[in-house]
């Protein structure tokens, strides 16, 4: 089968039946070769083995160009006889875009042009667009820009339900400072049995911030035994909360599993059941799977930018806002029913927020004024001036997004991730050097991920399954030049990225993964 009736297979929910020959490299290849993103990966830097080692700067990048290897496993280089990623300053196997995406070339370019504009016109950057500046806008417009760029890869009706601001965390905070909203009867909280930790300190100081006890307002949603979040055991704990349930915060991928939560169906049973707030987390889901916010009618969402969103350590983040909040917020009683307006907001019709200077609108911002008049939507959140550095990385990030759809990045998506399923299968069962009968059949690892395409995303997770085994084969991963991420007690996550990541990659990970397994279990 070729590259797009293996998308279509998997876009249909199935796991594909793989060629006989597709556990060779050049079965890999030739799935590169009628790859349609093939050329972004050049837009990429990738490290190099050399480069993983450099403990002093030098003034140096690891900028040469990532050969697409021939099906006999050699590269265009002067040494046809060996293999690609055999030599140290071959591009690593980067499968870490979870953790942190690869640097895109176009950031030096972005953050030069505005080193240039800072030096050049200093305070009036804020006003002036150089015109041929690849930011494209002035520092005070840039991140309405980079909102405008966010609008099809999160799925927002408009800009308007989108500001680019702040870090996830403390975005999170603003959200629930505004939307969680506790009384006596809905005080409840509905995450996940494990959010990344700082989800979990958000949501528990928030609910102390409010006088209340997090052992009784946050009700944690529990797996099965293989650690799956089944869509029904959700929906059923919904259910049985509805009533005292002031906010359902859940991920839009839980980031220790890999698993993608239906968000549409989960949002839409919440709302049907009466819960007045759904959030999601997408920290993971940004950039990585096609997102429809709007259409889903999630109240809010918030995201970071520096794992499938490329923008750099640490980056500015992005949050939004669904436009039925941006009007008029009526105070409602116990039952839900409007009570009449009692807002600071002069006018009274906007919903209440933490504000600061650079949520005003722009029209009066300078007017220094007493009264707060936020900019209508997603950007009156903001508070304050926004780093034009952090922006201009990510304006370079979000420009390489503008060459490509989430749909087509999906598409690679769902292949990539299933052949290194394919490929990983392939070790399962290892045999044991101990001798034991039931020892010499029993894997090494399973995949935690769910099997079903449509249940995740760019990542797998690796659970292993003897004492151990963690630390011996993250370090021969390591001396082979895959970078990864490692979960402890015993998970290994490898996320390939459609962006950069080639089918060659994923190949050399299974072929090196293997003897790791093999080695480390002598």
């Amino acid at each position: 089968m070729d590259f797009q009736t293996l998308v279509k297979i998997l876009r249909a929910g199935r796991v594909p039946d793989f060629h006989p020959d597709a556990d060779s490299f050049a079965y890999a290849d030739a799935l590169d070769a009628q790859d349609g993103l093939s050329h972004l990966r050049e837009q990429f830097i990738i490290p190099t083995r050399t480069s993983l080692k450099k403990r002093a700067l030098d003034g140096t990048v690891p900028d040469a160009p990532s050969p697409r290897p021939r099906t006999n496993g050699s590269t265009k280089s002067s040494h046809p006889d060996k293999k690609y990623g055999d030599d140290d300053n071959d591009p690593s196997i980067y499968l870490i875009g979870n953790s942190l995406g690869a640097q895109p070339r176009a950031v030096r370019a972005h953050v030069d042009a505005q080193l240039e504009t800072w030096a050049s016109l200093g305070v009036n950057g804020h006003f002036t667009a150089l015109e041929n500046s690849p930011l494209g806008a002035s520092w005070q417009d840039l991140a309405e820009e980079c909102g405008r760029k966010f609008v099809p890869i999160v799925g927002a009706a408009s800009a308007s339900e989108v500001v680019v601001m702040n870090t996830l965390t403390l975005n999170l905070h603003l959200m629930m400072a505004s939307f969680y909203r506790p009384t006596e009867k809905r005080h409840k909280i509905l995450l996940e049995w494990r959010p990344f930790p700082s989800d979990w300190y958000a949501i528990q100081s928030q609910i102390a911030w409010h006088g209340l006890d997090p052992a009784t307002s946050m009700v944690e949603i529990q797996p099965d035994a293989d650690q799956y979040l089944a869509t029904a055991a959700i929906l059923a704990a919904i259910d049985e909360h509805a009533d005292s349930t002031a906010l359902l915060l859940l991920p839009g991928i839980q980031y220790y599993t890999g698993q993608l939560l239906d968000m549409a169906r989960i949002t839409a049973h919440a709302k049907a059941r009466g819960v007045p707030v759904v959030g999601w987390d997408l920290a993971h889901a940004a950039g990585n799977v096609e997102l429809r916010l709007h259409e889903w009618g999630v109240d809010f969402a918030v995201w970071c930018t520096y794992k499938y969103l490329n923008a750099g350590p640490g980056a500015i983040a992005g949050a939004f806002v669904h436009e039925r909040h941006h009007g008029r917020d009526e105070p409602q009683d116990e039952d839900g029913e409007a009570k009449g307006s009692s807002s600071v907001w002069g006018a009274g019709q906007f919903r209440h927020r933490l504000a600061g200077w650079y949520g005003a609108d722009k029209s009066v911002r300078f007017d220094m004024a007493k009264t707060f008049v936020p900019t209508p939507g997603a950007p009156g959140y903001q508070l304050s001036n926004p780093s034009a550095i952090d922006l201009a990385a990510l304006s370079a990030a979000l420009s390489v997004f503008g060459q490509t759809s989430m749909a087509a990045l999906r598409d690679k998506a769902l292949l990539l991730t299933a052949y290194a399923e394919h490929l990983l299968g392939k070790s399962l069962p290892l045999p044991s050097s101990s001798g034991n009968g039931d020892a010499a059949v029993r894997p090494a690892f399973r995949i935690i991920t769910p099997a079903n395409p449509a249940e995740r995303g760019s990542q797998l997770s690796l659970l292993l399954l003897r004492p151990g085994l963690l630390d011996r084969v993250s370090r021969y991963l390591v001396e082979n030049g895959v970078v990864f991420d490692a979960r402890k007690p015993d998970v290994i996550r490898v996320a390939p990225v459609p962006m950069y990541c080639s089918f060659v990659d994923v190949w050399r990970f299974a072929d090196v993964f293997r003897r790791a397994i093999a080695v480390s279990s002598a």
